[in-house]
């Protein structure tokens, strides 16, 4: 008589003489170990692996407890049917996961924020993603750009940390001016500027360090930098030709958009939102400060991590006082 037991059934997906070491390794290859030295060197190759090893143990972990909550027949189960069994799980699980849409998209993108954003470090986003995660269970993937999941611990990029130290005299000083926080007003720079990656530039390539992406209208008298920008125009975002403000300095930027917050009407709300971060960001959308519908929401993100970095990076000596 032939008993269809995990072993036959495991025999349909594995070629003849693969063993247990064979199952374990399908579902644990690359190792963590393996994950976190080819992190250290090339980060992004690593995320869709280390993905899809969550997935997997997810998978099989949701499996093994199916299976306890059903009732066994008694008359066939031993350790080696066990064992089969549980082999048989884990080429399920690997067959089950990487697929489009799926799990491992959802942890991919979530490691890839951690690696790109404020915590910086790919290889110890992997390293503590692949060791400190028990088996079975998923990092909590938070909302996009939240910045508690983000900034691990107030820890900045050195291009981050450098900016905030860059701008933070400017800040002040335009802080004087308009009552705004210095804090809303770096962040608002360093989101219309990727944190000073995506600058606008003349058409030699220098920086116009124009960071608040101010139009030059037609009342404007200095130098014009022409770009091409993305508008949202009707709900559909387009691509158009478009003339920014150029400076001589960083300082200048800051002075002329502290000056255009405090003599144009449109902006007259905007500081007295005192220190509400959602307050300062919705008021700029609403004054058209920017076309992209979620500019308000995009913004009170970008200050919520910079007030935690500034504390840090900044002004450290003002938080032990």
């Amino acid at each position: 008589m032939a008993f269809d037991t995990g072993f036959s059934r495991l025999a349909a997906l594995r070629p003849a003489g693969a063993g247990v070491q064979a199952a374990s390794d399908s579902l644990h290859d690359p190792t963590a170990a393996g994950l976190r030295s080819r992190a250290a060197s090339d980060p992004k190759s690593v995320i869709k692996a280390a993905a899809k090893q969550f997935e997997a143990m997810f998978m099989q972990q949701l499996m093994k407890s199916m299976r306890e909550s059903t009732m066994a027949s008694g008359m066939l189960d031993n350790a080696g049917t066990q064992m089969g069994t549980e082999m048989l799980d884990a080429q399920f699980a690997n067959q089950m996961t990487g697929l489009p849409g799926g799990l491992a998209d959802v942890i991919a993108r979530q490691l890839d924020r951690q690696m790109s954003g404020v915590a910086g470090n790919g290889a110890a986003a992997i390293s503590s993603a692949t060791t400190s995660a028990p088996s079975g269970v998923i990092p909590a993937a938070g909302a996009a750009g939240a910045p508690a999941s983000r900034t691990g611990g107030a820890q900045a990029t050195p291009n981050q940390a450098e900016f905030l130290r860059q701008h933070d005299a400017s800040a002040r000083a335009a802080e004087a001016q308009t009552g705004i926080p210095a804090a809303f007003m770096v962040a608002q720079a360093a989101h219309e500027s990727g944190w000073g990656r995506r600058e606008i530039r003349n058409t030699d390539g220098s920086t116009s360090f124009n960071v608040f992406g101010i139009k030059a209208g037609a009342g404007w008298k200095g130098r014009v930098a022409q770009v091409t920008t993305t508008e949202v125009v009707d709900g559909q975002p387009r691509k158009v030709l478009a003339n920014f403000r150029a400076y001589r300095s960083y300082e200048e930027s800051f002075c002329d958009y502290a000056q255009m917050m405090k003599a144009n009407p449109r902006y007259a709300t905007v500081a007295s939102a005192g220190n509400s971060a959602s307050g300062f960001a919705q008021g700029l959308q609403r004054a058209g400060y920017a076309t992209d519908p979620a500019y308000a929401d995009k913004l009170t993100r970008v200050i919520n991590t910079t007030l935690r970095l500034q504390r840090a990076v900044v002004r450290p000596a003002e938080n032990l006082a």
